[in-house]
C-alpha cells in the first residue's frame, strides 16, 4: 500500500453546511474525487475503522433523483480557533497533535458535562498546548505516556476553570 503524506500547507479545509462532501482530494489536472454520502458520521467512521473494506452501512443511501445544493465556504480562523490550533500543532509536529487531540477530548467531555462552558473548551486546549512541551516520541509507550499527562493536565486547566468560572 502507499503511504502518501501531506504538509499541512496541502490540506485545505472548508465549511460545507450540508455535510454530504466527507474529504475531496484534488488532483494535479484539476479533477476532484469526493467521498460523497448520508449527512451521518457513522458511514465515515465505519470506512476508517474497516479500510480498506468497504461493509454494508446502516446509513440511508442518498437520492441522487432528489434536489439539492452544496455549498462551501472557507473557514473563519476566528470562528474555527481549533482548527488554526490544529493546523499550528501539525506545523510544530512531534508530540504536538497527541496533545492536541488528549487535551481536546477532555475538554469537550467537562463542556457535555456542564463543568466548563463552551469557548472553555479552546481556552483548556490552548492553555495545555501552551504548557506542554512538543516532544519527538520514539515508541508507542512514549505516545501513551504524552496523552496519559496532556489528559491530566487539560483535566487539571478544565477544573481550575469550572471552580473560577462557576464559584
Amino acid at each position: 500500500m502507499l503511504a502518501v503524506r501531506f504538509a499541512p500547507s496541502e490540506v485545505g479545509v472548508v465549511v460545507h453546511p450540508q455535510s454530504t462532501v466527507h474529504a475531496m482530494i484534488e488532483y494535479s489536472d484539476g479533477s476532484v474525487i469526493a467521498q460523497v454520502a448520508a449527512t451521518d458520521m457513522r458511514m465515515p467512521i465505519q470506512y476508517a475503522l474497516t479500510y480498506p473494506d468497504r461493509n454494508e452501512a446502516p446509513v440511508p443511501k442518498i437520492d441522487w433523483m432528489a434536489a439539492r445544493q452544496w455549498e462551501f465556504f472557507p473557514p473563519d480562523m476566528e470562528r474555527f480557533p481549533l482548527l488554526k490550533l490544529a493546523y499550528d500543532c501539525q506545523e510544530a509536529g512531534g508530540s504536538a497533535t497527541c496533545t492536541l487531540n488528549a487535551a481536546d477530548e477532555i475538554a469537550v467531555e467537562e463542556f457535555l458535562q456542564g463543568r466548563i462552558g463552551f469557548l472553555g473548551i479552546h481556552e483548556v486546549v490552548q492553555e495545555t498546548l501552551s504548557r506542554m512541551p512538543v516532544t519527538t516520541p520514539r515508541t508507542i509507550g512514549d505516545i501513551l505516556e504524552i496523552d496519559r499527562v496532556s489528559r491530566a493536565l487539560a483535566r487539571d486547566l478544565a477544573k481550575a476553570r469550572a471552580v473560577s468560572t462557576v464559584g
